[in-house]
């Protein structure tokens, strides 16, 4: 493993004893100070405890779905520490100008509003797409200009179904795209909730002239990728598992599963039997090799996974570990494009990150 994972986690574990001391810290004076020694000692060692173990149980796969319950335990410290911060910053900034007591008494009447505001703005951002616009033009030739869009991350589960993939499609309808690619997690680890809300009609009105394809990232591999593929199948999805295809001999389209199968084959052995003259489009669920494959023939590749962090300042993290997390760039002569995703995972929040669509005109 390479130092800077290990540099990462340590910098979580770190991170998370702060946001249990700065919470502690907080409850102590939103609710009056605790003037017994072994009430403070006590209360403190409470949350620590709490919050860590909450983690343990969870990384050790005691209980079932535990990690939602983790996801909303941090988040909530998250949200906490954020509204903690800008009230000492305002008290520091405000108390030579306001009464002290009353400054203090003011803070402590807005700090639940402002927390509240900060939880729901990030539901908000989850559930609220946006369409981000892109064009590109190749060093090949394309017989005509194309409008590609592009959803990753879906993670459809018991938080995100029905309404999402019907305004999923009538925003590719709108766009007039040609065609649809879904680099990846496009199911919550397994169908059960896609059954059990009857999602296929739903997920079926994805529809573009050139195709609907996917391939499969790691949330579709773990253990139910035959169940996934079938589904996705079913609803009109042609998935593509470590497959290229010639589209109307007009361009290639490569789908990689995710590297959580060891046993893929490099892009490099996908192309061996390509006509690389003609323009070659990639689905890639995670950006982790993004400098190996601008030095291919590959004109275009399209990834998810890192949610750009999701909540910030996990996006710190994520642009530590990618060369690109988010957005896109042009290496050697290939496009790459890194999308938020359109889903979330874990909890349906999102702070500096949003639900979004990307469409790329290509020509």
């Amino acid at each position: 493993m390479e130092y800077r994972y290990y540099i990462t986690t340590a910098l979580v574990i770190i991170t998370l004893q702060l946001l249990i001391y700065l919470f502690t810290r907080t409850i102590f004076w939103l609710f009056g100070d605790v003037s017994n020694r072994k009430a403070r000692i006590g209360l403190s060692a409470f949350f620590f405890i709490a919050a860590n173990g909450t983690i343990i149980i969870t990384l050790l796969r005691i209980f079932p779905h535990m990690f939602r319950v983790s996801a909303i335990m941090l988040l909530i410290l998250l949200f906490a520490a954020f509204t903690s911060i800008g009230a000492i910053a305002i008290y520091h900034l405000l108390k030579s100008f306001v009464s002290k007591q009353k400054l203090n008494t003011t803070l402590k009447i807005l700090y639940p509003f402002v927390f509240i505001g900060l939880l729901g703005f990030s539901i908000f951002n989850a559930y609220s797409p946006v369409v981000k616009h892109y064009s590109i033009t190749l060093d090949k030739t394309l017989s005509k200009p194309l409008r590609i869009g592009v959803a990753s991350d879906l993670h459809l589960g018991i938080l995100f179904g029905n309404k999402q993939l019907d305004k999923l499609a009538d925003i590719m309808n709108a766009e007039k795209v040609d065609l649809i690619l879904l680099p990846g997690d496009l199911m919550d680890d397994n169908v059960e909730a896609y059954l059990a809300e009857n999602m296929q009609p739903h997920l079926a009105k994805l529809r573009a002239p050139l195709g609907v394809y996917a391939t499969l990232g790691n949330h579709d591999l773990f253990g139910h990728q035959q169940a996934i593929y079938q589904e996705l199948t079913k609803a009109g999805i042609h998935v593509l598992m470590d497959q290229t295809l010639n589209v109307n001999n007009q361009f290639v389209l490569v789908g990689r599963n995710d590297d959580l199968m060891k046993t893929r084959p490099s892009l490099a052995q996908l192309l061996q039997n390509i006509d690389t003259e003609l323009p070659i489009f990639v689905m890639d669920h995670r950006p982790t090799e993004i400098e190996e494959h601008a030095k291919l023939p590959i004109d275009l590749q399209v990834s998810g996974h890192t949610h750009r962090g999701q909540v910030f300042p996990a996006s710190i993290l994520t642009k530590l570990i990618y060369r690109l997390h988010y957005g896109y760039e042009k290496i050697e002569k290939g496009h790459f494009f890194v999308t938020s995703g359109y889903g979330f995972w874990g909890v349906p929040m999102r702070l500096g990150s949003r639900s979004e669509v990307f469409i790329i005109d290509v020509k």
